[in-house]
């Protein structure tokens, strides 16, 4: 018992201690160049622990759960020794964490509005929702998309740099013949995928595949797939843009 009480304070300690910088950056803002005292100083205090509670239950989830069921199914699915399998398995990961993503869904929402705003789309709430429904469909299946090819790239032992060098080429090329209004929209949504939910099953994924796989180092072999991750929803939404 009394373990477990010493695991958990530190690991608030822990999450207390990786939120300092930022918290000393508003307070000096705050206090030295505005000047003006914190509003609702009790709410924040409040809110302060709750984030500090939240990090550190957050992180504990990860390395209990997360990552070796992450890890293990990867293993698994090497195992069974069928490429559609694992292509499938790393497709619909791919699709299923990214259309649950929070900060996707914020995103796209707040797209959808100034799309509204903007005259682009109907300002209207039912064609809002189709665009911010259509939008985090086409980075979902772009994430999955991604999953298949990194995994098929640590299946191969390819390099990375070559996908990654070519993946920014194509969205430059892109770029130029999407409309204004979707390319912040599309290089925002390669960041947005890359949170809470996705990234740790998907590291677990690449990590747990390079280390089933004969000649494969996990430490080179197993990261990257953020890294596609990130790189095709820009391609894709930029795509989508020209499209709708």
């Amino acid at each position: 018992m009394n373990k477990a009480i010493f695991g958990f304070l530190k690991l608030v300690t822990d999450a207390f201690r990786d939120l300092v910088p930022i918290i000393v950056v508003i307070a000096f803002f705050q206090i030295v160049v505005l000047q003006q005292p914190f509003p609702n100083i009790g709410g924040m205090v409040i809110g302060l622990i709750s984030v500090v509670l939240g990090l550190a239950l957050f992180v504990q989830g990860l390395e209990m759960a997360l990552f070796p069921i992450g890890e293990a199914m990867a293993t698994a699915m090497t195992r069974k020794g069928s490429l559609f399998g694992l292509l499938s398995f790393s497709f619909l990961l791919g699709f299923g964490t990214t259309i649950a993503e929070p900060a996707l869904i914020a995103v796209a929402a707040e797209a959808a509005d100034i799309a509204g705003q903007a005259g682009t789309i109907l300002n209207q709430a039912e064609a809002k929702e189709s665009y911010a429904t259509a939008l985090r469909i086409t980075v979902a299946v772009s994430v999955g998309c991604a999953l298949v090819l990194g995994v098929f790239r640590i299946l191969a032992g390819w390099p990375i740099q070559y996908f990654i060098i070519g993946g920014y080429i194509l969205v430059i090329i892109i770029t130029n013949f999407a409309p204004p209004e979707i390319v912040g929209i599309a290089y925002d949504s390669g960041g947005v995928t890359t949170s809470t939910i996705t990234v740790p099953l998907v590291t677990a994924l690449g990590v747990g595949l390079a280390a089933t796989i004969k000649g494969r180092n996990p430490l080179l072999d197993g990261f990257g797939l953020i890294a596609f991750a990130s790189l095709t929803p820009m391609i894709f939404v930029l795509i989508f843009g020209m499209i709708v």
